[in-house]
């Protein structure tokens, strides 16, 4: 990794290691350097100019991956009083808006899986095991998750209660 910028070598890591977790998950390396950028940068609001600067990446990449990661309901484009540029930072409720956008493709999943066991109705039950797990793991997921995400904005509001005293 080429450091021609002032950024610590540990900052440039983790942001590296953002970058491979959501390559992990299935997005573009680049999007998720961007957000780990942003989850440490000062201030947190970055143009694409500074973005790209950061991560010796191309306007083009930067501009490209920002409306990806604005589509996915993590980043938001905002503007600073007497600059005409664009920024980025990260939304807030970002994280929740991701888990609501996995239970929208748990749910994908489940219907995905009925209807294959709708297409082996008559077949023996061996012949349908992977699809039965496979519904019933989303299914519990489904039903699961949202009761998870109501006790997380719970704990969430107790904590801000708590920062406000």
């Amino acid at each position: 990794m080429d450091l021609n910028n002032d950024q610590p070598f540990e900052q440039m890591h983790f942001v590296e290691e953002v970058g491979l977790m959501f390559e992990l998950i299935g997005m573009p390396r680049m999007s998720g350097r961007i957000f780990g950028w942003l989850l440490i940068s000062e201030p947190p609001q970055q143009s694409n100019t500074a973005l790209a600067e950061v991560l010796q990446a191309s306007k083009g990449s930067i501009s490209t991956m920002t409306r990806f990661l604005i589509q996915l309901g993590l980043v938001e484009r905002v503007s600073v009083p007497g600059d005409r540029r664009d920024y980025f930072q990260i939304k807030a409720h970002a994280w929740s808006q991701l888990t609501k956008q996995r239970l929208v493709q748990i749910g994908e999943f489940r219907k995905l899986a009925a209807r294959g066991l709708d297409l082996m109705t008559s077949a023996p039950p061996q012949y349908k095991r992977r699809l039965q797990e496979m519904h019933d793991i989303h299914a519990f997921w489904e039903r699961e998750l949202p009761l998870v995400d109501e006790r997380w904005e719970q704990e969430e509001a107790k904590q801000r209660i708590g920062k406000d005293t």
